[in-house]
């Protein structure tokens, strides 16, 4: 259907990958940690929708403009790892205050998403991931000009990894909720999250397009 084969091995495949620790996982778990559930489950808003980008991305054909040019991939990933070493560095010098992590403003809460998504779109192994699992479930004769299989695939992979950050992000922020309580702790907590951040960035500046 819709040029898809093995769709339940897809499923299956999809839900053991979401389940394996990664990126996005530290990040949801570093923002839940040191924030609170409230700002777990923005930043888990982020990465899904980070994901949707590069599955539209795969859908029409753009992300392998990314791994035939040394010169975008490259561009591509250096933003990235600055960028999170810049969240990083926010991390390290904020100052943890207990009153102010119980109502967080809407703006904070838009800007994590927007963080999450962004750490998502700028990761150029996230486009690679794609392009190399993605056809291997749709049928060579369904030709490479619809973006209808990737897009159906891509919007499952999304929903499954979905389900799974939020809950990452419930149960890493309860396991915790005493001691973001603690001002000495929230600030440890967020000094770790920044240091997670920025070996991020330093491991994003390792990956290399596949040849």
């Amino acid at each position: 259907m819709f040029g898809i084969s093995n769709f339940e091995v897809f499923l299956a495949t999809a839900i053991l990958l979401n389940l394996t620790p990664g990126t996005d996982t530290m990040y949801i778990v570093s923002r839940s940690i040191s924030q609170g559930r409230t700002a777990g489950i923005y930043s888990a808003f982020g990465i899904s929708s980070g994901i949707v980008v590069h599955t539209l991305l795969a859908a029409f054909g753009l992300s392998v403009i990314l791994t035939q040019s040394t010169f975008l991939f490259n561009a591509v990933k250096i933003a990235g790892a600055i960028y999170l070493a810049y969240l990083g560095i926010q991390m390290l010098m904020a100052k943890s205050n207990a009153n102010e992590q119980k109502t967080m403003p809407i703006q904070s809460n838009k800007k994590i998403f927007l963080q999450g998504m962004i750490t998502n779109v700028t990761n150029p192994k996230v486009a690679l991931f794609f392009l190399a699992f993605l056809p291997q479930f749709i049928h060579a004769d369904a030709g490479v000009a619809s973006p209808i299989p990737f897009i159906i695939l891509g919007m499952t992979f999304t929903l499954t990894g979905g389900v799974w950050c939020l809950l990452t992000a419930y149960f890493s922020s309860m396991a915790t909720s005493r001691l973001r309580k603690n001002a000495r702790a929230g600030t440890v907590l967020n000094r770790l999250t920044g240091i997670v951040f920025i070996g991020m960035g330093i491991k994003l500046l390792n990956t290399k397009v596949a040849s």
